[in-house]
């Protein structure tokens, strides 16, 4: 294990959720942090907080530099920040760089006309095509990604849903107006950066139009940029359904992204689990990275399950019953469902895949629910988009009653990211101060 320690993305233990569906708004998530305390979170991993009309959940933004308004204000913001910053808890902002809103101000003026100031902010073709390999990642919600734009008669390109135009990377003023938008909530004191979808920031002819060496160089820049603004702003990078020698390209030389999730690895330990198994292989021990650098692991987050499995594993995870059936994703290979739905409601499988995940090397994210058991929530009836049932509103009912019950989950989960603190604690110290540059001067 080789850990610099003093970068603090190693050692942290992370915590995703939604501030609605989690407190409210900000000012009550501010006033639930003895919560995060008592766990034994370092750092707060807050899904899109900004202006939304909410067709993907807060993914599709149409205000980069705001707060949704049912969350509160920028102000109220800014005092959750300063509260969580007292007590050493870190927090994370997720940045959707690749796509914006359809009611966004940009796509709002460039798909009114021709000759708008936004029109290369956006790709756009006559007929439809073009990119033609590239990957329409919601293929059962739109048959292709040129949309057509009824104003300028032409089509405009989206990976994602129709409503989430994707913007143009080789644009300079993109890349400028983006920087200039995690400047601002730097400024802020937000410590670092989720990725969204950011393999798929630069689209080429002929390619699939994902993890291009040109997203490498846009990433390259990006760093060195929040470099001079501040050195320890983490990015972590979202790179799904991808080899994890393709997602190590992500950490370039120590130049990109400081975390990147290790997507292979969440379906293993929860199959692990389900066989009442408390250790799993890890892939990527032979994937030396650098060390400045550190895989994110996680059990489940707000976006389907990808079974990277094999066919019999797959069935295994699944189940004969047809009891997940209901919560697939697109196709075979996706499941939208909590651990507590997956297991059925037994809480040893549950233990077993929080032992594996806050033992092995990574920085763990925990997903908001899963330490109190969480199912599916099922009350707002069939969705279409099958993840939203993993995205129900926090039990703080059942929270507060774990909480103080020594022999629950929370506890038991509680007490597993203590033990990785002092064996976290126990490393840091066999790890040599790095000297000081003056020091290093002297000693030269």
């Amino acid at each position: 294990m080789n850990k610099n320690k003093n970068k603090w993305w190693q050692n942290a233990v992370f915590y995703e959720l939604y501030v609605d569906k989690f407190a409210g708004n900000f000012s009550n998530l501010a006033d639930r942090l003895d919560y995060f305390e008592k766990l034994g979170v370092t750092c707060l991993h807050l899904l899109p907080h900004y202006p939304s009309p909410m067709v993907d959940d807060g993914y599709d933004i149409s205000d980069y530099k705001n707060v949704k308004p049912e969350l509160g204000t920028l102000d109220d913001f800014k005092k959750f920040i300063e509260e969580a910053h007292k007590r050493g808890i870190r927090v994370l902002a997720d940045m959707i760089l690749n796509h914006v809103s359809s009611m966004h101000p940009w796509f709002v003026d460039a798909s009114s006309s021709k000759e708008s100031p936004y029109r290369d902010y956006f790709l756009w073709s006559e007929k439809g095509e073009g990119y033609e390999l590239g990957n329409n990642a919601f293929p059962h919600l739109k048959p292709k990604n040129w949309i057509w734009n009824e104003a300028t008669q032409d089509y405009y390109y989206a990976t994602f849903y129709a409503e989430q135009p994707d913007l143009n990377w080789n644009n300079q003023k993109v890349v400028d107006d983006m920087y200039s938008v995690m400047d601002f909530w730097i400024d802020i004191g937000v410590d670092a950066f989720r990725l969204d979808a950011i393999s798929f920031l630069i689209k080429k002819e002929g390619t699939k139009c994902e993890s291009l060496p040109e997203t490498h160089e846009v990433l390259k820049k990006l760093r060195a940029h929040l470099n001079e603004k501040n050195p320890e702003v983490a990015l972590l990078a979202e790179v799904v359904c991808d080899t994890l020698d393709t997602t190590m390209n992500y950490f370039g030389n120590g130049d990109e992204c400081q975390l990147a999730y290790k997507f292979p690895m969440a379906p293993r330990m929860i199959l692990a689990a389900k066989r009442n198994e408390t250790t799993v292989e890890d892939i990527s021990t032979k994937l030396p990275i650098p060390d400045t650098c550190h895989w994110a692991i996680f059990l489940r987050n707000h976006d389907d399950l990808v079974i990277q499995l094999t066919d019999e594993e797959r069935g295994e995870l699944l189940g004969s019953d047809g009891r997940l059936a209901q919560f697939k994703f697109r196709d075979e290979l996706c499941l939208a469902a909590r651990m507590a739905t997956i297991f059925n409601g037994e809480r040893k499988p549950i233990e077993n895949a929080f032992k594996m995940l806050l033992s092995i090397e990574g920085t763990p994210i925990i997903y908001y629910g899963e330490e109190i058991g969480m199912e599916n929530d099922l009350s707002q009836g069939e969705q279409r988009d099958t993840r939203r049932y993993v995205r129900g509103n926090f039990d703080w009912e059942s929270a507060k009653q774990q909480m103080e019950d020594p022999n629950s989950l929370f506890s038991f989960v509680a007490h597993e990211i203590s033990e990785k603190k002092k064996r976290d604690q126990l490393i840091a110290v066999e790890i040599p101060e790095e000297p000081k540059e003056a020091e290093a001067v002297a000693v030269a």
